[in-house]
């Protein structure tokens, strides 16, 4: 069972929502609007955050930015629109998912345990440590550190990053990565993996060398 927490101005959809979760074995809370949602994040803890993009108060984009400040919960984006702009924003503020509107009740809850899935911590085994030069990964704790520094990335960057550590050395397509990273089969853009990559880069500074574009093909992290 997690804990979800339900963003969206519409009620019918946070009770189509609420319905499918709750049957699924899952603890739902819900917000009507982006401060609404920053408040009840900031106050209780949650395992992952369905947002809308387009609500009164405070847009799901700026919603998440100040959740972001003092929490990386999971988020999985909703969207009446499907401009590859916002999908990109989406990924960019550090959303997990983006999924948009009509959407099969269904197949979000495949994408939500899928995202569960993938953030669900370790416990009780045992610490499995990689280190080169300054940067330094703990597996089994999801941690990273740059030169000392622990960085703070999304949970989506975790989930990129150690999938290329563990498989270092090894040339990955775009499309297995986007299959094993995301969870699922992935029809998206690959636009949305590039995004994540320079994130990523982004992160580990000096030793975002380690990741190798492999030009026609995908990626490879050398360590």
């Amino acid at each position: 069972m997690a804990k979800i927490l339900v963003v969206d101005d519409e009620e019918k959809i946070r009770d189509l929502i609420l319905k499918y979760a709750k049957f699924e074995g899952h603890e739902v809370r819900m917000a009507a609007d982006g401060i609404s949602a920053v408040e009840s994040a900031r106050k209780e803890p949650c395992d992952l955050i369905i947002m809308d993009v387009m609500m009164p108060e405070l847009d799901g984009f700026s919603a998440v930015k100040e959740i972001r400040k003092t929490a990386q919960t999971p988020v999985l984006m909703l969207s009446a629109r499907n401009e590859e702009y916002d999908r990109i924003h989406g990924f960019e503020t550090g959303a997990d998912d983006y999924v948009t509107k009509p959407f099969s009740p269904r197949e979000l809850m495949l994408r939500i345990e899928a995202i569960l899935k993938r953030t669900q911590k370790t416990n009780g085994a045992s610490r499995e440590i990689w280190s080169k030069e300054g940067l330094t990964a703990d597996i089994s704790a999801r941690t990273v550190r740059v030169d000392g520094e622990t960085v703070s990335m999304s949970p989506k960057e975790y989930d990129l990053f150690f999938y290329l550590l563990k498989n270092r050395d090894i040339a990955l397509t775009r499309e297995k990565l986007l299959s094993e990273v995301w969870g699922y089969d992935y029809f998206g853009e690959d636009r949305t993996l590039d995004t994540h990559i320079k994130r990523l880069r982004r992160s580990l500074g000096p030793y975002a060398k380690y990741i190798v574009t492999l030009r026609g093909l995908g990626y490879r992290f050398e360590g």
